[in-house]
């Protein structure tokens, strides 16, 4: 038989061998599953943590228009109608480089003529891969590499 004793907002429970040979009989209520970044009915869920916090951040307005115009683009390919929200966004973004780290140095951006998702959406269409030509290492490299981290 177990034992408890109150000590001011804390409750001790004393327990017995016999107390844990039963198994419990509390039912916990089931779990509701967790929504993503799109609920059920296809609307955005602006407090998910995928976002990381963009839609609350100093730019979150230009954020949200920019991401809702690509999520519900019917343009193809998909978010190309978007450029000017986007630009907005990025404008804004580089208002606060504190907050919103830049991908691409100044100097990249104007040698290849667009930048940020004027970038991306430009390239869309190309076949090219964008993957710049690294040295594969060879079998024994990799391999004393691999030992030496054990």
């Amino acid at each position: 038989m177990s034992l408890c004793k109150s000590f001011g907002k804390d409750k001790v429970i004393f327990a017995t061998k016999e107390d844990h040979a039963t198994p419990s009989k509390v039912e916990l209520p089931e779990s509701e599953p967790r929504p993503g970044l799109i609920l059920e009915n296809g609307d955005i869920n602006w407090n998910c943590p995928c976002l990381g916090g963009m839609a609350i951040g100093p730019c979150g307005n230009e954020f949200r228009e920019a991401f809702s115009c690509f999520h519900y683009s019917q343009a193809q390919p998909k978010g190309s109608d978007c450029y000017e929200a986007f630009s907005t966004m990025n404008e804004c973004m580089r208002n606060y480089p504190g907050v919103y780290k830049q991908n691409l140095n100044e100097d990249e951006e104007e040698d290849s003529g667009t930048s940020g998702v004027a970038g991306m959406i430009a390239d869309e269409g190309e076949e090219e891969d964008d993957v710049d030509d690294v040295p594969l290492k060879s079998e024994s490299e990799s391999k004393t590499v691999a030992t030496q981290a054990k």
